[in-house]
């Protein structure tokens, strides 16, 4: 919106085609594929707007206006990253019984920033970027990574996210104890593939949900012991 404000008040553009070209921004952020090694994000993503802006408006490529849309419309972004109060009461109590470490996929700049902007860093006992390391998510190695910097086993693990993919993919592949899929549609795919071993639709059930773990695995050690016996 704050880019769409700045395009017509200051550029003077229409407002169909300022909204016209975040939207092919939008889309070209969804197909990005970025080589850390080949170019820097921040010249990646101008290059999103200025090739939008040429698409929507013709004529000569203009990457003084496309740099001045990206860093508005980052600043804009960052600003609305916060962690809200309840989950910030979740994640405190959490970690008074276990420990707790922020995984993400994605360019180390541009994630470091939001983790920054949102100030979960008191809230985690680590935090893992992908694009820092060999592997992302859903490659064993991260996952086992994470393990090691917790000092931790697989098998003690549970993985929480919100993309099949990446984080319920990955965590099967790395034999943690569990994996908590976070599905806010509650809209279940026709073929849910992989098969998450919980689902949850707030982050805020996450609770309930490893109590209910807990008491599993209480009763088996109860059921195993009664054999033995």
């Amino acid at each position: 919106l704050q880019v769409i404000n700045a395009l017509q008040s200051k550029h003077h553009y229409a407002e169909g085609e300022a909204r016209v070209i975040c939207d092919k921004v939008q889309a070209k952020l969804l197909k990005e594929c970025h080589d850390p090694a080949k170019m820097c994000i921040t010249d990646l993503r101008i290059s999103h707007w200025e090739e939008a802006i040429q698409e929507t408006i013709g004529g000569e490529a203009n990457r003084n206006l496309a740099a001045e849309c990206y860093f508005l419309w980052k600043t804009t972004r960052l600003q609305h990253l916060t962690l809200a109060e309840d989950t910030r009461g979740m994640l405190t109590e959490l970690r008074k019984r276990v420990r707790l470490l922020l995984l993400t996929n994605g360019d180390k700049q541009t994630q470091r920033e939001k983790i920054e902007a949102c100030a979960c860093q008191p809230y985690f006992d680590a935090i893992v970027v992908g694009g820092e390391q060999k592997e992302e998510k859903p490659a064993p190695s991260i996952f086992h990574y994470c393990c090691d910097l917790l000092g931790v086993q697989p098998a003690e693990c549970v993985m929480v996210g919100d993309s099949l993919d990446t984080d319920i993919q990955g965590g099967l592949n790395a034999g943690l104890k569990a994996t908590v899929w976070l599905n806010k549609a509650m809209t279940t795919p026709v073929d849910t593939s992989p098969v998450p071993h919980y689902i949850i639709s707030s982050v805020l059930d996450l609770p309930a949900v490893l109590q209910k773990m807990e008491h599993k695995i209480n009763a088996k050690l109860g059921t195993d012991h009664m054999a033995s016996n």
